[in-house]
């Protein structure tokens, strides 16, 4: 109950850790692109839009948070974070019941072959993994399964802010 005090008494506070940690899950997934070399999926660039967008929003609250702004960034942060979740969770269900035939995305070879450079260089940065692969997983959750919880979580943390938060800024 103490760690929700501290978190609720200073918004400005828990805006800038939601921010800094919203970062951290996005070098997080750089290094599993980059590094470990998955390739991410369609929905996998959308979750990371949605946490930029968070990330923006509680980092803009966090900085601007005197004279009741927070209140604005934590709204649209916590619209940014259902969205994510939303997203997350989508994935999460293909993963556990995968279709038939298709996939979300297709691979670059196969976009360089099939259409011009004007069009094929757009689709490389949508994303070419499959939706449903499971490539990564952590104590038995895949990366959208974990990205669900995460902006879960935040969602749920802007919630309290918002109502129980602000005592001061």
């Amino acid at each position: 109950m103490q760690v929700l005090n501290w978190l609720t008494t200073a918004p400005r506070r828990t805006l800038a850790l939601i921010a800094v940690a919203c970062v951290g899950l996005l070098a997080f997934g750089m290094y599993l692109q980059h590094v470990q070399g998955l390739e991410p999926c369609p929905m996998c660039i959308v979750q990371r839009y949605a946490l930029v967008l968070v990330a923006m929003f509680a980092g803009l609250g966090a900085i601007k948070g005197n004279a009741g702004w927070w209140k604005s960034f934590s709204v649209l942060g916590l619209a940014a974070s259902g969205f994510g979740a939303f997203v997350a969770a989508r994935q999460s269900w293909l993963q556990w019941n995968p279709p038939e035939f298709a996939s979300c995305g297709r691979d670059f070879y196969g976009m360089i072959e099939n259409y011009s450079i004007s069009r094929a260089i757009p689709m490389i940065f949508r994303g070419s993994g499959d939706c449903s692969a499971v490539d990564w997983t952590f104590l038995g959750g895949t990366i959208a399964n974990w990205s669900f919880v995460c902006f879960a979580g935040f969602a749920a943390l802007l919630l309290i802010l918002l109502f129980k938060g602000g005592k001061r800024a």
